[in-house]
Order: structure tokens, then C-alpha cells, then sequence
């Protein structure tokens, strides 16, 4: 009887995708130790967009919280994600600062840490993957799953073999869009168990409705770890749920380590909170929906509410459709990057500049010219010559790694910050978000100084 392990998301990425990750470390703590006991594979608990959300939304500090999570969970293997050589942000970082990000991500409580790069880009990934080792982490390597003329299953079989050779543990598909399909699940992750004998990580979302047998093909096909949600935070733009899976797998004659009973209290203890989010109108109806338009446009679920809100904006709203039929050809003019933070972004408010400009390319983000030069790595296939053309002139785009031209930066910062920054995990803060951190850092700092004068009132 062959065994399927499960990566739960509900403290990140199922979060993350039903509620913008508006999730405070309160609300949860008192399941954590319940979810120790539940025989997970893993639990994602940090990385994507909670780092930016703790600070920027909820007043926290997001190396406190994964250190509580740590103390919390002591028999559970913390995973986070990884943007490789973009850590957290949305911009490539120098190396240094890349090691240090990883170094303290394991020393607070990191055990696996899932890197991958918006345009699968090995180069993006090495100097991560190579800190994860070092550190003693698991190092999980991660193709961005998409569907190109150029995204064929030899190029990710391909990828696969030279992230082995970089020395990962294990490979993860991340079907960031829900858009794969039971067959190409299946064909994948053969290929993938042919090509190379690490263990296989499938993560998908329910986005499009294809999920649970995207799944129930992977499965057949050998992968041995799957994502999912506790059943209150799962379905829509999330992940399947973790509960339904379980069940499906046993009676298929699959073993399945999760403690039903550990389940059954966790969903219980997430449904109120998950009510109440639907009650607030953080959860909105639209997340929970099966949209099926994604696989005609790849539009992830995250970025069809970008453009929706992008356009509102503009009163534009009833050009919509127009954005949507323009953002594959944007993808195609850039050469079939994956939409992914942060090429999703790009690529989308692209398409509505173009549509909105009524000319293409006629006004283009600093982010477009950055990726055009190459600083966000090779992509997939060769920009359009003459949108290149239109957007750089008769500048020329990089041909080598863009971080080995960036100066190293962290022991730099951190005497700028001088004695404003009280450990190096302030200094990493403020170098992913600075405008944020220093923010958090002033209202720190008045909350002590409140607390301070009120104990003295009190003696």
C-alpha cells in the first residue's frame, strides 16, 4: 500500500488566496498544538505574502510570529515559500542578502523551504538553494506550472535534472493557476519520477474545478505529497480540501497518516473564523467560485481581481473583456513567462495599459523595461524583437546573471539603520520592505513607550 502525504496551507497559502492573508496570528494560535498532532507532511506557515501583509496590515512582526508558531508546533515540519533570488519582494536582491533571508528563516523555525522563480530561471534559484543546504533546511525546488508553445514536458524534465544537480530534496509542480488538468498532471509527474528518484510535491488550486482530479491522476501517476486546505478554508481560489482528499485516497486503497479526529477539531475551530470573514466581506462569493475562464486566459485568481480593481480605478470596468483578451497576447509578447507574483502583475497591468492607451506598448511600467533588460532573469522564449525594440531603443538587455551586478547590501544597511534595527531580522524587514519597516519599527518602539509609562501610573 503506497503512501500520500499532505503539505496543509491554511496559515498561508489558503489564507492567502481566500482572504489577502488578513489572517492574524491570534485568531490561529490556539490550534496550533492540535495541528501538531494531525501527521502532517508539512504545514506552509510562512513566506509569499505573509511577510508583507504582517507588517503592511497587521501590526506584526513576522519573525515573532513564525518563532511562536515554532515554539507551538515542535513535531511539525514548517515550510515557507521562496521567490528565489526576489525572497519576498517583488525585485532580484543581492546574494548576500538572499543567504541571510534564508540563514534566519531556518534559525527562527524553518524547515523546508520551497523556492521558485517567476521564469524558471535555474540561475534565480541557486544562490537559495544552495543557503538552504548549507543551513541545514530541506530544499524544495519548484517548476512554475504553466502552458506554452515553449513549456513542454522535456523543458521541465529538463529543469528537473539540473535542480537535482543543484542538490534538492524534492520537486514541487506549483500550479499556481489551477490550470492543469488530470492528463497533464499524470504525464508530468511520470516524467518527472523517470527522470529523477526525489519525491514529488503537486500544488495546484480549485480555481477552475479541476483540482481534486488533477490530484487523484498525480496520485496515480506517484507523486507523493499533495497541498491542501482544512475543508472551512478550502474550494475557490484555494486549495482543495485536505479532509475530502483523505477520504478519497483511503477508499482507493492508499495509506493516508492524517488523524481524522485532529481534522474534525480544526475544521471545527476554523469555521466560525471563516464566517466571520464571509460576514465582514473579506471573504467575498467571487473566491469561492469555480472560474473557468482561467484556463482560456491563465489568468490566476489573484490577478483577475488585480485587473477587476486596476480597471475600476479607471472607470473602466466595462473594458474588462478587451484586458482579457489582451493579457495573453502581452504573455506571448514577453515570451510565455508563468503568471506568477510578480510577472502576473506585470504582464496584467500591461494588457490594460494597452488597452486603455488605445496604442500597445505606447506607455510601459518601469517593471516591463526592468524585465526587458533582463533583470528578471532569461525568459521562457525571446521577447518580441520589435516590442523589445519599442520598449528599450537601442539599449542592450543583459546577457549574464542581473544580481552578480548588484553590490552586496546587507552589513551596509544594517550601519545605516544603526541602533533603529534591534537584530539582524530587522535589517532583513527593512530591506524587503523599507517603507513598511521603518513604519512598524516607529510604532513599535510607541507601543513600549505606552506600556512603559502605564506600568509606571500603575506602581
Amino acid at each position: 500500500m503506497r503512501k500520500v502525504q499532505f503539505m496543509e496551507t491554511v496559515l498561508r497559502d489558503a489564507n492567502q488566496s481566500l482572504i489577502a492573508t488578513r489572517l492574524p496570528y491570534d485568531k490561529f494560535e490556539p490550534i496550533l498544538g492540535t495541528m501538531d498532532k494531525a501527521g502532517y507532511y508539512s504545514v506552509e506557515c510562512w513566506g509569499g505574502a505573509t511577510f508583507d501583509v504582517c507588517l503592511r496590515y497587521l501590526h506584526e512582526d513576522p519573525w515573532e510570529r513564525l518563532r511562536k508558531i515554532r515554539a507551538k508546533m515542535p513535531n511539525s515540519k514548517l515550510q515557507m515559500l521562496l521567490r528565489g533570488q526576489n525572497i519576498l519582494g517583488y525585485k532580484h536582491y543581492p546574494d548576500d542578502v538572499v543567504r541571510k533571508f534564508v540563514e534566519y528563516s531556518v534559525k527562527n523555525g524553518i524547515d523546508i523551504i520551497r523556492i521558485f522563480d517567476a521564469l524558471n530561471d535555474v540561475t534565480n534559484l541557486k544562490v537559495a538553494i544552495e543557503e538552504t543546504l548549507k543551513q541545514g533546511a530541506i530544499a524544495s525546488g519548484t517548476i512554475s506550472y504553466t502552458t506554452s508553445p515553449v513549456h513542454t514536458l522535456d523543458n521541465y524534465v529538463k529543469m528537473v535534472r539540473e535542480l537535482k544537480e543543484m542538490g534538492v530534496q524534492t520537486i514541487c509542480i506549483k500550479d499556481m493557476a489551477g490550470i492543469m488538468g488530470p492528463q497533464e498532471a499524470y504525464d508530468l509527474v511520470s516524467a518527472i519520477k523517470d527522470a529523477v528518484d526525489l519525491p514529488v510535491d503537486l500544488h495546484t488550486h480549485s480555481t477552475t474545478g479541476l483540482a481534486f482530479m488533477t490530484y487523484l491522476k498525480a496520485v496515480e501517476a506517484g507523486v507523493d505529497i499533495i497541498d491542501t486546505a482544512i475543508s472551512p478554508f478550502s474550494g475557490g481560489t484555494s486549495q482543495p480540501a485536505t479532509e475530502t482528499l483523505a477520504y478519497a485516497l483511503r477508499q482507493l486503497g492508499y495509506e493516508v497518516d492524517l488523524d481524522d479526529k485532529v481534522l474534525k477539531q480544526m475544521a471545527d475551530f476554523f469555521k466560525p473564523i471563516r464566517d466571520a470573514y464571509v460576514a465582514d466581506g473579506t471573504l467575498m462569493p467571487k473566491s469561492m467560485a469555480t472560474d473557468t475562464q482561467c484556463l482560456t486566459y491563465q489568468v490566476p485568481g489573484g490577478m483577475l481581481s488585480n485587473l477587476l480593481s486596476q480597471l475600476k480605478q479607471m472607470n473602466a470596468l466595462d473594458r474588462f473583456d478587451e484586458a482579457l483578451v489582451e493579457t495573453p497576447k502581452v504573455r506571448k509578447d514577453m515570451g510565455y513567462p508563468p503568471l506568477v507574483t510578480p510577472t502576473s502583475q506585470m504582464v496584467g497591468v500591461q494588457a490594460v495599459t494597452n488597452v486603455l492607451t488605445g496604442e500597445r506598448y505606447k506607455k510601459v511600467s518601469n517593471e516591463i523595461k526592468a524585465y526587458c533588460r533582463g533583470e528578471y532573469g532569461k525568459t521562457p522564449a525571446p521577447i518580441d524583437p520589435e516590442v523589445l525594440k519599442k520598449i528599450l531603443g537601442d539599449e542592450k538587455p543583459l546577457t549574464g546573471r542581473y544580481a552578480d551586478t548588484l553590490e552586496p547590501q546587507f552589513e551596509k544597511t544594517k550601519a545605516q539603520l544603526g541602533a533603529t534595527a534591534r537584530c539582524d531580522e530587522d535589517v532583513l524587514s527593512y530591506i524587503a520592505f523599507p517603507q513598511l519597516a521603518e513604519k512598524f519599527f516607529d510604532e513599535r518602539k510607541a507601543k513600549e513607550e505606552n506600556v512603559a509609562k502605564y506600568s509606571i501610573v500603575e506602581a
